[in-house]
Parts: structure tokens; C-alpha cells; sequence
């Protein structure tokens, strides 16, 4: 299904700021269909040839919370014109909201259409109609209304108006995401004074909750909310933004605490033909949802402590290692302890890179490159090898991230130490030189994701693998370790092979689905 803006970018005349203007509309209607019992369809005139009558596209529709829908089937991308949208065509024409006419029937459905002109004012105060709303009420379960039900149309009315008029929705707040208080939560109507006319039955239990037992009819709410808060400040902060809704203007949402809950709150004005006549203030109970997260963050604080205190105890391991190694005189067995010092410390770096995230996945180029990076001082000094990475890893779940760290490790170890070895005593040394030497070798560490899987290429321009090699029965410590760990925890495969320039090449295909 293409997008409001793929629709009318595609079948109208709109320019970028009337598709903006539309969209944010569309993420704000669902309070006015809610309020008026009725789907709203969106609907834009079709570029088309002068003189000829106008058509509509239907780019964007909502069906209501609160009652049936009159449509039961999708009306997005239907193009409509003739007798069908005379309402639509006479609202748009003429610029008013359109009321008169009889019910008609979708089926065994009678519904009851309203056509309200959307406004844009542009930044030179101009005002243009940019589409027209199809507000279109199920009237097969028409009742006599309640107070609510009354309270809440009026509420719609005026809000219907206000899009007549460009003044709503309100401008996004930076940051602001979509996710509001719905009608359901709580709905509370203000007068011009900010009194409370109205207060739904949801709405008063949230005020209950803050510590109001009374009822909210006739309370001043600025005052009221102001007192009810457990910081003074928060307080005056939510009175200032229910003042500033009665002065015409659309503030943020604000998060008003008090006896160990907490309600959110959205005011809105009320101004009906540039006419402030009061505020409409929706309130949510979100107790739960703040206790879930303050859970949520104590959690999270104590897995990235224990990853940090898993890294200090790695690298004190590292540390023990070095010294033993140190004091050991045999080549071999100092050389198996350096190994267990780059392998301890790769991991580390997984776990301090964790203990700085807010979730159980790292960054991994940041890793490969340090990884690189140590393992080319591991080459001789008479011989400089370059490391480069191409392509990139992303972002890792952490059990794949501590395996393919490992592996990484002593694929970028064997190309430094096999692919380069160090010149034999016999062979003639190169006349010292007071300027570092040009590379004579280079690794290349390659990664991209392809249908769900990593595949990681460690390549390098060294003497490549003897003829006599087979990875399977390789006895070295490391290539064992890469085997077992690559079909093992990571669930993939790993080929050693020469590359066709020369050189050698390890290719690993690790799967990312949920393991």
C-alpha cells in the first residue's frame, strides 16, 4: 500500500509543505475521529484538466475507537468523482464546512457525511484549502446521547473547525514523538478561564490517583495541578502549560507526578474561528508504564556494571599472564602465554565496549579495528603490515560479538605472524634507516550482510598457505579454536584458502537470525 505522501505526490499538484501539513494531520486525527463517533477519510483533488469536473483521491483514513466504523473495506488509493463527492467538491469550492444532506448507505450500512476543508497558512500568512476530511458517522446504532457523548462532539466540532480554519494540529515539538494520550484515557474540557467544564470518567480516576478525590468540575486545573504535584517545580511547569493552551498556543506534554503515580498530560486549545474559547486537556495514567521503566534502567545499569567488572577481572587476568610470561624462560611456553594475553584481551574489549551500551549488543567496528590494530604490532620489526578494513559489521548481538571477536583475533594473528614471518638470522638484513619502513605487507578485513548473514573475509598478501596444508587437521592451537568456534557458538562456516594474486584468504559466513 503506497504512503500518503507516494499517493499524492503521484496523483496531485501539492507541494512538499502542503504533504507535511497533510501527514501531520494524519498523525493527529485520531482524536478528532474519536471525539466525533466517526471514520475520517482524507481526501486530495486529482491533477487534472481545466474545465473537467474535480475528482478526489482518498490518500489516508482512520476508523474511530469509540463507535463502528461505516467502512469495513480500506478506501486508501480509491479515486472518486462525480455525484459521489459533490459534499467533498462543494467544502473544497467554497471553503466551508459542509453538513446538509441526507443519510446514505454502504451497503446495509447508513451513515451520515460531514466534509470539512483543510487549511494550510503558510509563512506569508496566506491560507490555501490543500484537501477536504470525509467525516462519515455509522448511524446504525444511533442512541440519545450521554453527557460525555455531548462533550465529546461539541469537543469535535470545534476541533473541526479549527482544521477549517489551519489552526490544527499544532506544530510537533522537537522530539515529540506521535505516541499522546487518546480520548479514552481521560478527557478534561476547560472554559476560557481554564475552569473545568467537563471531566470524563477516566480523567477524574487519573486525578484520583495524583490525590484529588473530589470532583474536577469547577476546579481551576492550573491551580489544581500545581498543588497536587510532589515537586513544586514540576508543578508550576504543568500550570504554565495549561495556561499557555488558553492563551492560543500548543505546548509540549508534560508528566505530572504525585503519591507514587504518574499521569501524562496534553493541553490543547480551543479556538474555533481564531476565537479562544478555552482548552481541551487529555490526560493518561502511566504508573505502570514509568514503574516497567525505572525497572527497565535498573536492570540496565546493573548489566553494564557487571560487564564493566567483567572486563577489570579479564584484564587482570591479561595482567597475571604477561608477568608469568615474563619470568618464563622457554620460547614456546612464553609464547603460548602471549597468545593467552591477546585472546583474554579481545574478549575484554567486548565486554567494556557492553558495559557502555544500553542493551545487549555492541558496535563491532570499533572492536575489529582496535583487534587489528594490536594484532600488526605483533609483526616483526624489521617487517611493517598494514591494516585496513573495508565494508562494515554494524551493530552485533553480544553472544555472536564475543565468538567472532575471538575468531577475528587469531585469523588477523596467523595472517601477521605466517603470511609475514620474520627474516631467518642468515638472511641479510635490510641497512638501518632513520625513517620508518614502507609496508611490505597488508591484511584486509572485509564484512557485509547479505540475506540475513555476516560474511567476513580476512585477506592478505603474504607467501600463502604451503601445499601440505588442510585446515581440518591443522594442529595449531588457534586454527583450532577459529573451527570450533565458528561452527560452534557462531553456527556458520570458515574456509582457509590461496587467493588467485597470491596470498591467503579465511572467509566466514556467519548466520543473524535468531539463534
Amino acid at each position: 500500500m503506497s504512503t500518503l505522501r507516494d499517493l499524492a505526490e503521484e496523483h496531485t499538484g501539492l507541494g512538499p509543505a502542503d504533504i507535511d501539513h497533510l501527514t501531520r494531520l494524519a498523525g493527529d486525527w485520531q482524536l478528532l475521529s474519536d471525539l466525533s463517533f466517526a471514520d475520517l477519510l482524507l481526501w486530495v483533488p486529482v491533477r487534472g484538466e481545466p474545465g473537467r469536473p474535480r475528482s478526489f483521491l482518498c490518500v489516508a483514513q482512520v476508523r474511530p475507537t469509540t463507535a463502528p466504523t461505516a467502512y469495513q473495506d480500506d478506501q486508501v488509493g480509491k479515486i472518486v468523482g462525480g455525484p459521489e463527492v459533490a459534499h467533498l467538491d462543494i467544502a473544497f469550492a467554497q471553503g466551508r464546512i459542509w453538513r446538509e444532506g441526507d443519510p446514505v448507505w454502504y451497503g446495509d450500512t447508513p451513515a451520515r457525511h460531514e466534509a470539512i476543508p483543510v487549511r494550510l497558512r503558510g509563512d506569508d500568512e496566506n491560507v490555501e484549502i490543500i484537501g477536504v476530511i470525509g467525516r462519515d458517522t455509522n448511524l446504525s446504532t444511533a442512541r440519545t446521547p450521554s453527557q460525555l457523548e455531548l462533550n465529546y462532539l461539541t469537543t469535535a466540532d470545534d476541533l473541526a473547525q479549527m482544521v477549517s480554519d489551519g489552526t490544527f494540529p499544532p506544530p510537533r515539538h522537537t522530539g515529540e514523538t506521535t505516541s499522546a494520550p487518546r480520548v479514552g484515557d481521560g478527557l478534561i474540557r476547560l472554559d476560557a478561564v481554564g475552569k473545568v467544564t467537563y471531566a470524563s470518567p477516566n480523567a477524574q480516576s487519573a486525578y484520583r490517583r495524583l490525590g484529588f478525590n473530589a470532583h474536577l468540575v469547577g476546579e481551576e486545573l492550573s491551580v489544581l495541578s500545581s498543588r497536587l504535584a510532589a515537586d513544586p517545580l514540576e508543578g508550576t511547569d504543568a500550570a504554565e502549560r495549561i495556561l499557555t493552551s488558553l492563551r492560543g498556543e500548543a505546548p509540549p506534554r508534560k508528566e505530572v507526578e504525585a503519591r507514587g503515580a504518574t499521569v501524562l498530560m496534553r493541553a490543547l486549545p480551543l479556538m474555533p474561528a481564531g476565537v479562544p474559547i478555552g482548552a481541551l486537556v487529555l490526560v493518561r495514567d502511566v504508573t505502570e508504564v514509568r514503574r516497567r521503566d525505572r525497572a527497565l534502567m535498573t536492570k540496565d545499569a546493573t548489566i553494564r556494571e557487571i560487564h564493566h567488572r567483567v572486563k577489570n577481572n579479564l584484564q587482570t587476568v591479561a595482567a597475571l599472564l604477561r608477568l608469568q610470561a615474563r619470568r618464563v624462560n622457554a620460547p614456546e611456553a612464553r609464547m603460548a602465554l602471549q597468545e593467552s594475553v591477546r585472546r583474554v584481551a579481545s574478549i575484554a574489549l567486548v565486554h567494556e565496549t557492553l558495559s557502555m551500551s544500553s542493551d545487549e549488543a555492541v558496535e563491532f567496528d570499533g572492536i575489529v579495528d582496535r583487534v587489528a590494530s594490536a594484532a600488526a604490532e605483533v609483526a616483526a620489526t624489521e617487517i611493517t603490515v598494514k591494516m585496513r578494513r573495508e565494508g562494515t559489521f554494524g551493530v552485533l548481538p553480544a553472544e555472536i560479538a564475543t565468538s567472532l571477536v575471538m575468531v577475528l583475533n587469531e585469523l588477523l594473528i596467523n595472517a601477521v605472524e605466517h603470511g609475514f614471518p620474520a627474516p631467518d638470522d642468515s638472511e641479510e638484513l635490510p641497512p638501518l634507516s632513520l625513517t620508518p619502513p614502507e609496508p611490505v605487507g597488508e591484511v584486509v578485513v572485509s564484512a557485509h550482510r547479505f540475506r540475513k548473514q555476516l560474511h567476513v573475509t580476512v585477506a592478505d598478501n603474504g607467501k600463502g598457505l604451503p601445499p601440505e596444508f588442510h585446515a581440518e587437521s591443522s594442529q595449531r592451537l588457534g586454527l583450532q579454536i577459529v573451527r570450533a568456534l565458528a561452527t560452534g557458538e557462531l553456527r556458520g562456516t570458515i574456509e582457509l584458502r590461496n587467493r588467485a594474486g597470491g596470498g591467503t584468504e579465511a572467509v566466514l559466513v556467519v548466520p543473524l537470525g535468531k539463534r
